[in-house]
């Protein structure tokens, strides 16, 4: 877990992990959240409906964002304000998924922080984006 004080970040900072999506990940969102739409939980359904498998949650992908800011920037003294995402593509169980978070605003006045972003998975193909607010406690 990073420990970034609002004087240490700057401009332009970036920090990344990797996630591999499993079952396990998307039964536990299911349990969490009661969505039970087919396009999650049918492969048949799915392909008939011209995906390639079983999607992925999106507010489960989007859920790496929280990470983001919990666990890398700033880390442990964040506190989110907001994430808003846009999903670009799906994903399929079993992507190893790339989240990426670069600082684009620092307020120290109010302790607040916008970071840009970006889940890419194993083939570079953009799934998802976000912007977020943090403050920086």
């Amino acid at each position: 877990m990073n420990t970034y004080t609002i004087e240490e970040l700057k401009i332009g900072m970036t920090e990344t992990f990797t996630v591999r999506v499993t079952e396990e990940m998307q039964e536990a969102f299911e349990k969490l959240s009661g969505d039970e739409n087919p396009m999650h939980k049918d492969e048949a359904y799915a392909r008939e409906h011209g995906m390639e498998g079983r999607l992925v949650y999106g507010m489960l992908t989007s859920s790496f964002y929280s990470r983001l800011a919990g666990m890398y920037l700033p880390g442990e003294h964040c506190v989110l304000q907001e994430v808003r995402s846009r999903f670009h593509s799906p994903v399929y169980i079993g992507d190893t998924l790339t989240v990426l978070g670069t600082v684009e605003e620092i307020h120290e006045s109010t302790r607040m922080i916008k970071v840009k972003g970006m889940i890419m998975n194993q083939n570079g193909k953009k799934v998802s984006s976000a912007q977020i607010s943090a403050q920086v406690r």
